[in-house]
């Protein structure tokens, strides 16, 4: 474990930082699948912007593995993908 290497504040501080993270996932995730089923209309300004924020903060994380994945017929693994990187990772730091 990285635990005795890294100073408590900063375990405390990738872990709000992972938990945020977990959240816009999730977030982002529920929307495509709200937009997808045309309960969100993508013309409405505020479902546009809420989407393209999301979608500009999580590119960084998924843009890597979408160059890596074949494509899917319209299913992305892309944030399954992400979020087990992020359960591996909080285990490795022991947070």
């Amino acid at each position: 474990m990285l635990t005795s290497f890294l100073p408590y504040g900063v375990l405390v501080a990738l872990s709000l930082v992972f938990q945020i993270l977990w959240f816009i996932i999730l977030a982002h995730v529920i929307m495509s699948w709200l937009i997808g089923f045309n309960v969100l209309n993508m013309r409405q300004p505020l479902v546009y912007k809420v989407w393209d924020l999301l979608s500009r903060a999580l590119e960084p994380f998924y843009g890597p593995i979408r160059r890596i994945l074949p494509p899917m017929q319209g299913i992305d693994l892309t944030p399954m993908i992400v979020i087990i990187a992020l359960i591996f990772i909080q285990r490795l730091l022991g947070i």
